[in-house]
């Protein structure tokens, strides 16, 4: 039966081009579709220049037609120079300026078309392009279906939509639903973007992207994303499966990325990690909301704030953590606008930078701990400003007060101000703890480790005496103007009184240990964070 179909084909295809040849020798003829079709039941003869009946058998007669060829079956056209048309076969064959017309939005052009009639498949090659009134979609060969308006390409296809080009090698093109899904080699340029992924689908009307495979998308401003599921759409986005963004020196990784470029803000979701390397810290958290203008960043669910340093990096956890860059005053306007001062600000400096922690911030790096309720610090400055009964521990000993500031220089602990109510405790014993209480206190770090403290203001001290064999032999019970306390590898080494000293020194045996305490004593070892696994508690 192939057989006879490919004879029968040729033959037609022999008399078709015998009347190509003649065109112009003969008088054109003009065919009534409804006089001369004798079964039009599938595809229609709306008109045509010339046809030819060819009688094969008693059962097959095909109609061969050139110039101006137009067909018709249900609301489809087709369009062509010439063409064979069986539809006792259900197929009719076409050459040259094909063009087919599905429905008011769809229209095929390519030179040459195969078309099954009863399956409604065309198969069709040479410099095919198909447009949606939204996109065309070219490419060298394609299987349309014109039941489901779904067309099919394996020999490499692109589609352009306005300033936006796709190519890839393999592509499925849902023309009703405006839907493009490329497979194999997929590549989208834009002028906001670049998209380089295996499978891709697109929505040519909501020029939408949705991703299904490992996809790399670069923006015109240099940032980098990878992910393997979610969308893109003009600068507004939402990715799944840990998608990472890489924007500038800032890399954001998380179970859920989602960004909206017009508003400048974006939120991640899930084990996030947020690391900029221009700054040198790590971000952890369960949650991030950040806001582009002053790359500011909002984190909640335990975050963990990691500032690296060589040898001793800092950790810092709190319920909230807040940060952004800081704006720079750069004048003073002192005109008389409702007898205030204004100070002007400047955009933000993209170098400094300020945080604030909320509700039980605790610190750790070996050197030093602190916890507390509040916490603020600015790279303008570099000091931990620590508010409500902050506590801050460097090896045996604990420093309270009703604010502390920790001053630090390249990163490690340079200097200390305790203000009110200020103490230190240092713990030789269970039950034994050396005491300096003051207003205020200084202290000063060498290579982060702490090396001294002053206390002045109402300076009082207990102090348990040692002799070389480390028994106890006394307690010194004193007050003075000024009171430096020295240490030797962060170990209390000794207490010197200075100015007015008034007090007594009580023999060991006259005195319970455990009673002797300064008013302000408070031992706060179980808040003191004793590993960055503690933290995370």
């Amino acid at each position: 039966m192939c057989a006879r179909l490919i004879r029968v084909l040729l033959g037609a295809c022999f008399i078709l081009f015998s009347f190509i040849a003649l065109n112009g020798q003969e008088k054109s003829i003009i065919v009534d579709s409804i006089a001369v079709s004798q079964d039009t039941s599938k595809v229609e003869i709306v008109s045509a220049d010339r046809l030819t009946l060819l009688k094969i058998d008693d059962t097959t007669t095909i109609q061969i037609l050139a110039g101006h060829v137009r067909l018709r079956q249900g609301t489809a056209f087709f369009n062509c120079d010439s063409c064979v048309l069986n539809n006792g076969a259900n197929i009719f064959e076409a050459w040259r300026n094909i063009q087919i017309k599905d429905g008011d939005s769809i229209q095929v052009n390519a030179r040459h078309l195969r078309y099954l009639i009863d399956k409604k498949i065309a198969y069709l090659d040479g410099g095919v392009s198909l447009n949606d009134r939204k996109a065309t979609l070219t490419t060298p060969a394609l299987e349309y279906n014109l039941n489901t308006d779904i067309g099919i390409y394996t020999q490499g296809g692109k589609v352009i939509n306005k300033k936006t080009i796709l190519t890839s090698k393999e592509g499925y093109y849902y023309a009703s639903l405006k839907e493009v899904y490329f497979k194999n080699e997929v590549k989208l340029t834009d002028p906001a973007y670049r998209i380089l992924t295996d499978s891709l689908l697109y929505n040519t009307a909501t020029q939408t992207n949705r991703f299904i495979a490992k996809t790399s998308i670069i923006d015109s401003n240099g940032r980098r994303i990878e992910t393997q599921d979610g969308y893109y759409k003009g600068g507004k986005a939402e990715f799944n499966q840990r998608p990472v963004i890489i924007d500038g020196a800032t890399t954001i990784t998380g179970d859920r990325i989602a960004f909206n470029d017009s508003t400048g803000t974006s939120q991640a979701i899930g084990n996030v990690v947020v690391i900029d390397t221009a700054q040198g810290t790590t971000l952890v958290t369960g949650q991030l909301y950040r806001e582009d203008k002053n790359e500011r960043m909002l984190a909640t669910g335990k975050p963990l704030l990691i500032i690296k340093q060589d040898y001793d990096s800092l950790y810092l956890t709190a319920d909230t953590i807040f940060t952004a860059m800081q704006p720079t005053p750069v004048n003073k306007d002192t005109s008389q606008v409702k007898q205030q001062t204004r100070i002007s600000l400047s955009k933000k400096d993209s170098t400094i930078r300020y945080v604030e922690a909320f509700h039980h911030v605790r610190i750790f790096s070996d050197s030093l701990q602190a916890v507390c309720d509040s916490l603020y610090y600015s790279d303008r400055d570099s000091i931990f400003r620590l508010f409500r009964e902050p506590v801050l521990w460097s090896k045996e000993s604990q420093i309270t007060g009703d604010t502390i500031w920790l001053f630090t220089k390249n990163k490690k602990a340079d200097r200390l101000n305790v203000f009110e109510n200020s103490m230190i405790i240092s713990e030789t014993e269970p039950g034994f703890y050396n005491q300096v209480g003051a207003i205020r206190m200084e202290g000063r770090f060498t290579e982060g480790a702490l090396d001294s403290v002053r206390a002045f203001g109402n300076a009082a001290t207990i102090y348990f005496l040692q002799d070389e064999d480390s028994s106890y032999t006394g307690i010194n019970e004193s007050k003075s103007d000024l009171i430096d306390i020295y240490f030797i590898k962060q170990a209390l080494d000794r207490i010197v009184l200075r100015g007015t000293v008034s007090g007594t020194v009580w023999p060991i045996q006259q005195k319970n240990p455990g009673e002797m305490r300064l008013p302000l004593f408070r031992w706060d070892d179980a808040r003191r964070p004793k590993s960055r696994l503690d933290l995370l508690q």
